[in-house]
């Protein structure tokens, strides 16, 4: 599923899309499909770190910045580590998450591979792999960075979908299923109508970086 924000600051999901093998040729059929429907520009994409993802966003649309999903790389971080150390690591890494910007996020990132990496060298070695698009939120202000810093708002959507299809029991087809999933859709789109809270100040921030594209 694609949830965006407009330039308004209204979320809407625009696009809900099926597959067997989400690959880099799935995602480019999606972000394809988005552009034969209009969308022209897209500033900065939140997305997980799935197989193809962010290299077809980069490919389609050039000028966008791309943010991989920090909740979803804590988690991912979580899963190797040792229920006795998971505490304290976990505070260690949320220190770069939570830096001022991402020289300080990178020297948390470098303490913390200091104190846990022979232990854990998988784990580094994903962060540092992935810490060009990791640290993209710390080019905007803590106002911006609360909203892209997560894709928690499509997985919420996510969690809707998934409480109506349960609660409908047994469908008669795929098309049943994919009904319900639209008619969710729909009604969580009406729900969404209003502005984001705070988004004066982010559109004056947009605005600001990307007076060109905007403007267009």
């Amino acid at each position: 599923s694609i949830l965006a924000v407009s330039t308004e600051g209204q979320k809407e999901v625009i696009g809900i899309y099926f597959g067997e093998n989400e690959g880099a040729a799935f995602w480019r059929s999606v972000l394809a499909d988005l552009r034969h429907r209009g969308v022209q520009d897209i500033l900065i994409a939140c997305i997980d770190n799935l197989k193809g993802f962010a290299e077809a966003v980069e490919d389609l649309f050039p000028q966008t910045e791309v943010q991989l999903c920090l909740v979803h790389q804590m988690r991912n971080s979580m899963k190797y580590m040792n229920w006795k150390d998971l505490k304290p690591f976990v505070r260690d890494l949320k220190q770069i998450y939570k830096a001022v910007n991402a020289a300080m996020g990178l020297h948390y990132l470098e303490e913390a591979e200091k104190k846990w990496g022979s232990k854990y060298s998988v784990i580094f070695k994903s962060w540092r792999t992935n810490w060009e698009r990791l640290r993209t939120f710390f080019n905007y202000s803590p106002a911006i960075r609360k909203i892209i810093y997560t894709t928690n708002p499509i997985e919420s959507y996510h969690r809707m979908v998934r409480k109506v299809t349960k609660t409908k029991g047994a469908f008669s087809s795929e098309d049943a299923i994919v009904k319900q999933i639209y008619l969710a859709t729909i009604n969580a789109n009406t729900r969404w109508q209003g502005t984001m809270f705070g988004w004066t100040t982010v559109r004056t921030e947009l605005t600001l970086k990307y007076a060109d594209r905007l403007n267009k």
